[in-house]
């Protein structure tokens, strides 16, 4: 018998007869021997038109406010759930989480999980019950309901998989696993059967959509083996999508597991900027205290004794950090911002670069055999990005798909 908790997206809740096959899902789990829990999301759409309604009536609203309406969306999809899985025979009982009780801080609309005591749950599950449990939300100090941010359903299930210490958290989506980069760009790109934990929270900070970043992170601290499997396809067992793995259980690393891409990305230039020491920290220590995430760094030293500073930001974050960059003006010393939302970051990521060299040259060379100009370039140990013109996206991802030997055969 093995203790697995199962988490299905919006699109997998979109509607009732997406919920009797989710209901589906879950039997032939429990009839396998298993002991099961579930977290759902709201009906896809549905958190969106929440959201709507509160900035409708006020773009300044009351996050706390805020919380207590969007989380109803999953209040609603946990207990359709419950009288499903009850229609087909199952005890059921579905829970919201304050009822866990999920503990997070009280950061509203982007609470973190503090805590999960899974002593009930486990109880209910060994006398054969099915916890229904709402993801995305918790419960804070103040006992006010919390929400976790875009994609804390994913984040949720993974904590209340440690926290009954599940053998397994399968996550449901619209895909059948992780792929070597999207299949819609690349017809020819391979599902991987296993990816470590690493090389997932690579991918998933760069660009790759499967899965929430806070999520992975959380299993990789956890140990949490996580699933990544399709809602639509065959109901098979986890072996049919991607298991998320110590990098130890992967006997063949392969020197690039993925590509990733995003657009959402601005870049930023701080122009004649005075060269000095502390000018870094004048520029990047306010956008910091405004919590501006920044990502991809150069910094180029002109003879005159200036330096020109370039950075990405998040496209959505590009006007705030024009604002906190404006304040601190008089601070930093600099002539001119310069701006350009026409880029897209393409990272290449994979465990095998620890030993392996020339990945970084190749990425350049396949580039600039296409006539593709890298404007911004950054590394780690286990990836390498650069910011390109956004037309030339999908070329890229193709040209380095195909330069790394990713291509299914």
């Amino acid at each position: 018998m093995s203790r697995i908790v199962m988490k299905f997206g919006g699109t997998s809740v979109a509607d009732l007869d997406h919920i009797r096959n989710v209901a589906l899902r879950v039997k032939r789990q429990i009839d396998m021997g298993d002991q099961v829990a579930v977290v759902v999301s709201a009906m896809a759409g549905v958190t969106n038109q929440l959201v709507g309604w509160c900035q409708a009536l006020s773009p300044l609203h009351d996050a706390r406010e805020y919380d207590t309406v969007v989380a109803t969306g999953e209040q609603v999809t946990v207990g359709l759930l419950a009288i499903a899985l009850q229609g087909l025979g199952i005890e059921a009982r579905s829970w919201l989480g304050w009822q866990v009780p999920v503990m997070t801080d009280d950061a509203h609309g982007t609470a973190r999980i503090q805590s999960i005591d899974g002593t009930d749950l486990i109880a209910r599950m060994q006398a054969g019950q099915v916890p229904v449990v709402a993801g995305f939300q918790g419960v804070g100090s103040d006992r006010r309901i919390t929400t976790l941010g875009r994609g804390g359903s994913d984040t949720s299930a993974v904590a209340l998989a440690a926290a009954v210490h599940a053998d397994r958290c399968d996550i449901y989506t619209d895909v059948d696993g992780v792929y070597t980069t999207d299949p819609r760009i690349v017809p020819r790109a391979r599902k991987l059967a296993k990816i470590s934990y690493e090389e997932m929270l690579e991918l998933a900070s760069v660009g790759a959509k499967v899965l929430q970043t806070r999520s992975v992170e959380l299993a990789m601290k956890e140990r949490v083996r996580v699933a990544v499997l399709s809602s639509f396809g065959a109901p098979d067992d986890a072996s049919q999508g991607t298991l998320l793995v110590d990098e130890d259980e992967i006997v063949e690393k392969e020197v690039v597991a993925g590509i990733a891409y995003a657009r959402d990305e601005a870049k930023v230039t701080v122009k004649h900027v005075p060269d000095r020491p502390g000018v870094a920290a004048a520029v990047f220590g306010p956008l910091a205290e405004a919590h501006v995430n920044v990502d991809m760094i150069v910094q180029n030293v002109s003879d005159d004794g200036t330096t020109d500073m370039t950075f990405t930001v998040a496209a959505t974050e590009l006007p705030r950090t024009l604002v906190v960059l404006e304040k601190a003006r008089a601070a930093i010393g600099y002539t001119k911002l310069i701006t350009d939302k026409d880029v897209a970051k393409i990272s290449v990521v994979g465990m095998g670069m620890r030993s392996h060299a020339g990945v970084a040259n190749k990425i350049f060379r396949t580039l600039a055999e296409k006539g593709i100009n890298i404007e911004v370039r950054s590394t780690s140990e286990i990836k390498v990005s650069v910011l390109i013109k956004q037309d030339y996206t999908e070329l890229a991802v193709r040209a380095l798909h195909t330069a790394y030997g990713l291509d299914a055969s």
